[in-house]
């Protein structure tokens, strides 16, 4: 009695005490300590650098210079003879350069690094939409197993019950020993199986926990969260191929790629450019100078370096045109194949449910007709089992059916 009103007495202090965790907080957690996450927004301020890099060749390039030499000849002509002088100089300089004109060879070059910029954007964005897609798809496999584990638990207590009937049959001389055995042989298997969904619940709750960066507490209570909607069907392939993050991501590589090619061919032709410096120097005589002037550069021959960088640009344009067309056309099987899982999954969740209800009454049935010994073990266990597996079917459907309304979010690049 002590013991019972003990255990009565932790089961309602630990449910007191129990802690409800959300999706939705869930989902927080994971977005902010994700090292993924954290890994791929340093890779969007690194792309942003490059369109500051880029954006540089636009200003004046100023240089400073000076240069002292504590020993220096100098040659001077005098009477038809050289003479040497040994003396210090020094010189200080300004230079500027400044580009005016180099063919949109630097525009295209930072529009290029924008379209860069883009796509590390749509890269992080699928990303997190991904990880929300898993953090969803474990936090309802922790919900899965948590109802598995009450209906293990129910089916456990069934057989300990029944185990306990053909006891008392036994000793009445209704049933055999071999009778209780039996019933005695699935009352292990009923506690091996519920073993089994415990260490799965474990299992979907210690990846959870990675997945948010800490530990779930044990005592945690998991709350089911709203069925997610579903749309039509042609709707949401249309949706998918527009909003899709990948899908982003490659067209904004296409345009980088084009524009990279154009920067290539504007290599060719040279820049132009102003430039002004002016110096002081003491060589002897301290005096000044200074410059102002345009300067024209054409490339006459690099040794083919010019022409084959423009035409490794001109085949990633194209490459990326592939990839774009080849992703889109997995995308576009992948809906179409979790579209069909998803009307079959429905079918399955009308015949689970149809065989709960009559398993449900065939079990009421043949465990009353077992207590006034007219049904064999057989048949109790049978009839358990059908209804059982039936609650768990329907269990696996819906969260089958979850998880691939989840995936087509993720496809359609929703970040919640």
């Amino acid at each position: 009695m002590k013991n019972f009103l003990f255990l009565s007495f932790y089961l309602f202090f630990s449910l007191a005490h129990a802690r409800e965790l959300t999706l939705d907080e869930c989902i927080d957690k994971a977005l902010k300590n994700h090292p993924d996450i954290k890994r791929l927004s340093l890779s969007v301020s690194k792309s942003k650098s490059y369109v500051d890099i880029a954006k540089a060749d636009y200003l004046p390039q100023i240089n400073l210079s000076a240069e002292y030499n504590p020993i220096n000849t100098f040659v001077m002509p005098q009477n038809s003879q050289f003479n040497t002088i040994e003396d210090d100089s020094y010189k200080v300089s300004a230079q500027l350069n400044q580009k005016i004109y180099d063919f949109d060879k630097t525009t295209s070059t930072i529009k290029a690094y924008k379209k860069e910029q883009n796509r590390a954007d749509f890269t992080l964005e699928d990303a997190k939409a991904l990880l929300i897609y898993k953090v969803k798809n474990y936090y309802n496999l922790a919900l899965l197993q948590t109802k598995a584990l009450k209906a293990r638990q129910k089916d456990l207590q069934t057989k300990e019950e029944l185990y306990k009937q053909s006891l008392a049959l036994v000793k009445e001389g209704l049933k055999t020993e071999a009778d209780a055995s039996s019933i005695l042989s699935a009352l292990y298997i009923a506690q091996d199986a519920l073993a089994v969904t415990q260490a799965d619940l474990n299992k979907a709750l210690s990846s959870l926990s990675l997945y948010i960066g800490e530990k779930i507490d044990k005592n945690s209570t998991l709350k089911e969260s709203t069925p997610p909607k579903e749309q039509n069907k042609n709707l949401l392939i249309k949706d998918i191929l527009a909003k899709n993050f990948l899908l982003k991501g490659s067209k904004e590589e296409i345009q980088r790629d084009a524009l990279l090619y154009e920067a290539a061919k504007a290599a060719n032709y040279g820049s132009i450019d102003a430039v002004a410096s002016y110096t002081h120097q003491d060589t002897l005589n301290e005096y000044d100078t200074s410059l102002v002037g345009v300067t024209l550069s054409i490339p006459i021959y690099s040794g083919g370096r010019i022409s084959a960088e423009s035409q490794q640009a001109k085949i990633s344009k194209e490459m990326a045109k592939e990839s774009y067309n080849a992703q889109k056309l997995l995308l576009e099987e992948e809906v179409s194949t979790l579209l069909i899982d998803l009307e079959r999954y429905r079918h399955t969740i009308k015949a689970k449910e149809s065989l709960i209800e009559s398993a449900m009454a065939t079990k009421k049935i043949v465990e009353a007709r077992y207590k006034e010994g007219l049904s064999t073990y057989i048949e109790v266990l049978d009839a358990a089992s059908v209804h059982l597996y039936a609650e768990l079917g329907l269990l696996e459907a819906k969260f089958s059916i979850n998880n691939t309304i989840n995936r087509l979010e993720y496809l359609k690049g929703e970040v919640r």
